[in-house]
């Protein structure tokens, strides 16, 4: 799934609900911007894993998390917070696997 995808189906609930107010519009901009770095930090996490290795500066080698993990969890998190501050959930779109095609 697209990011104009998911903005149109969202865009299409909210008009089945009758909302259409341009503050709408502003949220279901920053779910997609939200969904778009969410999409991006999974790439990462996919790349270089839940930790990578990473060289201090003392210039000993060690296992550092990536900040991607964190990252995704709060993107995720603010999508919800989204969606729910539209009156939608993850439910209520059906039929739209948000996680079929990154960026």
């Amino acid at each position: 799934m697209t990011a104009k995808q998911i903005r149109e189906s969202i865009m299409d609930k909210l008009a089945e609900k009758g909302i259409s107010e341009d503050v709408y519009k502003g949220l279901v901009d920053d779910f997609v911007w939200y969904w778009q770095q969410e999409k991006a930090m999974q790439k990462d996490i996919q790349k270089r894993g839940r930790t990578y290795e990473a060289i201090s500066s003392t210039g000993k080698k060690y296992e550092k998390n990536n900040p991607s993990v964190k990252d995704a969890l709060l993107y995720s998190k603010q999508m919800l917070a989204i969606l729910e501050a539209m009156g939608l959930n993850a439910k209520s779109i059906e039929g739209k696997d948000f996680d079929d095609d990154p960026l």
